[in-house]
C-alpha cells in the first residue's frame, strides 16, 4: 500500500511531537529570560510592600525579616535615612558593623553627618541621583554593573512610609544561569519526548488503524460476494457502529442476494418447466395428430369403398366394416385416455379414496381377462395374499391394472408368462406393493425413465399392431402422483416387472 494511513498516521502524529518540542525550547531560549525578569522586578516590588508595611524607622526591629528575604529571594537590601546615611545594607556584615559605629559616632559628633559613605560604598548607588530619580516616582528599576566582580544587578530603588529610601538589589546572572539551565533541561528532555512520542505513536497509529484494515477486509470479502466474515469490533465510538453498520449490510446483502439467486432459481425452473410444457404440448399435437391421421385415414378409405361399391360381396363388405369399427373403436380408447390424462394432470380431479381389499380387485380384474389369457395361452400366475386392506380410489387403481395386464399382453413373449403379485414393500412396511410381470423382451435402460411420457414408444413398429398409443402408463404416474405413492419398472431375468405401491390400512 504505497499511501498507508498507518504510516501517515505515525509521521503525523511524530511531526506534531517535534514541533511541540521544538517550539517549546524556542519559547523558552527567546522569552523565558524576559519573562523571569518581569516576573523578578514583581518579586522586588512584593518584597517592597512588605517591608513598607513592617518598616517603622529602625531597622533593627524587622533585621530578621530582612535577613530572610535576603536568602529567600537571593538580593541585598539597603536602607537610607533622610539624612542619605545608610542604615542597612546586607552587603556585609562588617559594613553592616561599620554603620553602626559610624552612626554612634555622628550622634557624637554631628559634623560627620554629611561625610561620604563608609568603605566600599562604592558599590552602592549614588546619593544624588536616588533623590534626582525620586523626585518623580515613588520607585524606579535600574540596571548595575559591578565591576570587581563583573555581575550585573537589577537594582530597585523606592521611598519608604517614612521617608527612608530602600534598595533592593539582586544578581541577573542567577536569571541568565536558570534560563540556560532550562533551555538545556527542554532540548535533553524534548528528545526523550520525541523519543518515547514516537514509539508511542508507532503503536496508536497499528491500534487506530487495525480496525480500519480489518473493516477494509471485511468490505473486500462483501465486494467478491462472499458474507461470512464479520467485523469483530465492538468499541463504543464511530468506527464500532460503523463496523456495526457493515455487519448489517453484509447480513442484509447476503439475505438479498440469497433471497433473489433463489427467486431467480425458481424463476428459472419455472421458464425450464414452462419450456418443457411448451416442448410437450408440441409433441403431444403432433403425436395426437400422428396417431389420429392413421386410422382416420383406414375410416375414411374404406367408408369410400364401401360407398362406391368396391366390394360387392357380403364378407368383403363385412372386412370393410370390422376395419372401420376397429379404427373407430382405437380412436375412441385414445380420445378417453387423452380425456383422463387431461383431467388428471388439470388438478381439478379429486380422488374417491376408501378402504378395500386389493387381493380381491386382483382377482376381479383377472377374471375378466380370463378369456382373453385362455385365447393367448397364457400362462397366469398369481401370488397374493388373502384380505389386504388398503387405502386408495379403487376406481384409478384397477385402471392401473388395467393398464399393467394390457402392457403385459402386448409384450409378453413366447414362454407367455404373466405374474401378479401383491406383497409387502420391502421398502416401507406402511405400503401394499402390486407387482405385474411378463416374459419377453427387456426395455432399453435409456427408456426406462421415458416410457411414462405420452406418447413414448420403445418400439413403434410393433404398437401400432396392437394398437397402443403410449397414454397408458402416463395414466399410471398421473394417478400415483395423486395418490403420493411411488411406481416403476425393474428388468429382471427373463422379462419385465411393473410396479405400484398403494396406503396399507392400519388395523
Amino acid at each position: 500500500m504505497k499511501k498507508s494511513i498507518r504510516i501517515k498516521l505515525f509521521l503525523g502524529i511524530c511531526l506534531l511531537v517535534f514541533c511541540f518540542v521544538t517550539l517549546s525550547w524556542i519559547l523558552n531560549k527567546q522569552y523565558l529570560e524576559g519573562y523571569y525578569f518581569t516576573q523578578k522586578k514583581a518579586t522586588l516590588v512584593e518584597n517592597w510592600k512588605d517591608i513598607d508595611a513592617k518598616y517603622t524607622g529602625e531597622p533593627e526591629e524587622i533585621v530578621i525579616d530582612l535577613e530572610r528575604l535576603e536568602n529567600t529571594s537571593n538580593m541585598n537590601i539597603i536602607i537610607y535615612g533622610n539624612d542619605m546615611r545608610i542604615k542597612y545594607s546586607s552587603l556585609t556584615k562588617a559594613i553592616r558593623l561599620q554603620l553602626f559605629k559610624e552612626r554612634v559616632a555622628a550622634n557624637n559628633n554631628p559634623n560627620r553627618i554629611n561625610q561620604g559613605l563608609t568603605p566600599n560604598a562604592n558599590k552602592l548607588p549614588r546619593n544624588n541621583v536616588l533623590k534626582k530619580e525620586l523626585s518623580n516616582t515613588k520607585y524606579f528599576f535600574q540596571m548595575q554593573s559591578d565591576p570587581d566582580l563583573k555581575i550585573e544587578f537589577l537594582m530597585f530603588v523606592s521611598l519608604l512610609n517614612n521617608g527612608d529610601i530602600l534598595v533592593l538589589r539582586t544578581p541577573l546572572v542567577s536569571i541568565a544561569e536558570s534560563v540556560d539551565i532550562a533551555s538545556r533541561f527542554m532540548f535533553y528532555s524534548g528528545i526523550i519526548i520525541m523519543i518515547f512520542g514516537s514509539i508511542w505513536a508507532l503503536i496508536f497509529a497499528n491500534k487506530f488503524t487495525k480496525p480500519i484494515l480489518e473493516l477494509n477486509s471485511v468490505a473486500l470479502y462483501m465486494s467478491n460476494l462472499d458474507f461470512t466474515k464479520k467485523c469483530s469490533i465492538y468499541s463504543e465510538d464511530e468506527i464500532g457502529e460503523l463496523g456495526k453498520s457493515i455487519n448489517h449490510l453484509s447480513y442484509q446483502l447476503d439475505s438479498a442476494i440469497t433471497e433473489l439467486y433463489e427467486k431467480n432459481q425458481r424463476l428459472m425452473g419455472e421458464i425450464e418447466k414452462e419450456r418443457k410444457i411448451d416442448q410437450m404440448r408440441k409433441e403431444f399435437i403432433s403425436s395426437v395428430s400422428h396417431e389420429l391421421k392413421t386410422p382416420i385415414s383406414l375410416v375414411q378409405g374404406y367408408a369410400e369403398g364401401l360407398k362406391i361399391n368396391v366390394v360387392e360381396d357380403e364378407e368383403n363388405k363385412n372386412y370393410y366394416c370390422d376395419v372401420i369399427i376397429d379404427e373407430a373403436n382405437k380412436m375412441d380408447k385414445l380420445v378417453r385416455d387423452l380425456l383422463n390424462l387431461s383431467q388428471i394432470e388439470s388438478g381439478f380431479f379429486k380422488l374417491e379414496r376408501c378402504n378395500f381389499d386389493i387381493s380381491l380387485l386382483v382377482e376381479q380384474v383377472l377374471h375378466k381377462y380370463q378369456g382373453i389369457l385362455e385365447k393367448k395361452g397364457i400362462n397366469l400366475k398369481v401370488d397374493e395374499n388373502e384380505d389386504v386392506q388398503v387405502n386408495g380410489d379403487v376406481i384409478r387403481v384397477e385402471q392401473i391394472l388395467v393398464n399393467y395386464l394390457n402392457n403385459a399382453l402386448n409384450h409378453v413373449d413366447e414362454q407367455k408368462i404373466i405374474r401378479v403379485c401383491v406383497n409387502k414393500s420391502s421398502e416401507d412396511q406402511d405400503k401394499i406393493r402390486v407387482s405385474v410381470f411378463n416374459s419377453g423382451k427387456q426395455i432399453p435402460e435409456e427408456s426406462l425413465d421415458k416410457i411414462w411420457t405420452s406418447f413414448y414408444k420403445v418400439d413403434k413398429a410393433r404398437t401400432r399392431k396392437y394398437g397402443g398409443y403410449g397414454i397408458g402408463l402416463s395414466v399410471v404416474k398421473a394417478i400415483q402422483e395423486l395418490h403420493h405413492n411411488g411406481f416403476g419398472v425393474v428388468n429382471v431375468e427373463n422379462g419385465v416387472m411393473f410396479w405400484f405401491d398403494l396406503d396399507k390400512v392400519k388395523l
